[in-house]
């Protein structure tokens, strides 16, 4: 598929997604592998928040508690991070399940993005969270670390850190949460582009690409030819 001239309006991309979910900081990376490879395309990423475990205490859980609540047991997790753990090989994702001791609550994770997103800066906040929790067993929970990670993204610390005191957004990333699962979304990630074509799960680049495609042409009828 040839573009006959370039869109002039950025396609929108909402990415329903939990920074606790291997499967969604998969599918991101190779979202964003794609995009890397079509620069020529404009897309504006909106991160919708889903939470997975939304009656984990601000303080997390131990990590060997959720393991037995949410797969039955370490053996049974143990396999899954595998399989995860070298399909992340492959897009560079060293993941580290093993340094991981607490799954943290990710609502303020959360609201830290939305006010990232107000300052361009949402994109590389993502990454560098999904990189803090499964790389380095990092707390994405605890505010002083979430503002070191604002900072790391090019971000205000300060600032970060005094949102964040604010209590500012909550009913938003609950209102986004209970948003997905009316619209049928039960499990992350999910895609959706251009507002109508959506894609459950850490697809390939390639299946991401043809969505994208399929949006352009829909969105800019007689823009694309064969």
């Amino acid at each position: 598929m040839n573009a006959i001239t370039p869109p002039t309006r950025a396609i929108p991309i909402e990415v329903v997604f939990d920074l606790v979910c291997p499967w969604c900081y998969l599918g991101v990376a190779r979202l964003m592998r794609m995009l890397e490879a079509r620069r020529d395309t404009p897309v504006a990423i909106e991160w919708r928040p889903f939470l997975l475990n939304p009656d984990i205490a601000p303080g997390g859980v131990p990590r060997q508690d959720y393991l037995v609540r949410k797969f039955g047991g370490e053996d049974r997790a143990r396999r899954l991070h595998g399989t995860i753990a070298e399909l992340g090989r492959n897009e560079g994702i060293p993941f580290r399940f093993d340094a991981i001791r607490r799954v943290p609550q990710t609502l303020d994770a959360h609201r830290l993005v939305r006010w990232a997103a107000r300052h361009g800066a949402a994109d590389r906040l993502v990454m560098s969270l999904f990189s803090a929790h499964f790389c380095e067993g990092r707390d994405i929970a605890h505010h002083d670390m979430l503002a070191a990670l604002a900072g790391a993204a090019g971000l205000d610390p300060v600032a970060a850190r005094a949102f964040l005191a604010t209590g500012h957004d909550v009913d938003g990333v609950h209102s986004e949460n209970l948003r997905a699962h009316r619209l049928g979304i039960n499990g992350v990630p999910c895609f959706v582009m251009a507002g109508g074509h959506a894609i459950a799960g850490a697809q390939e680049p390639e299946v991401l690409e043809r969505l994208l495609d399929v949006a352009l042409v829909e969105s800019w009828p007689g823009r694309f030819a064969e």
